[in-house]
């Protein structure tokens, strides 16, 4: 069971708890008891090379992108 936040896109909000502590950001996407901010909580995805001629990965890369943060370690700023 997922509990109702109040939580909304485009809320400002700061970090509470954790590494990114006292940093202030906007969610960009809602997730069940998670959100995506923008800026924090970075992590590395590795892409693979894909051979197929109609995609633009042709070669690897390492991307990086915003990882979830639980909503219980965020507050309404």
């Amino acid at each position: 069971m997922t509990k109702r936040t109040n939580f909304r896109i485009g809320n400002s909000v700061e970090v509470i708890s954790g590494f990114y502590k006292g940093e202030v950001g906007e969610i960009i996407k809602l997730l069940p008891n998670k959100v995506i901010i923008k800026g924090i909580n970075y992590k590395s995805k590795h892409i693979r090379p894909n051979k197929n001629e109609t995609t633009d990965t042709k070669i690897g890369e390492i991307r990086q992108v915003e990882a979830p943060i639980h909503c219980s370690n965020v507050k309404l700023n």
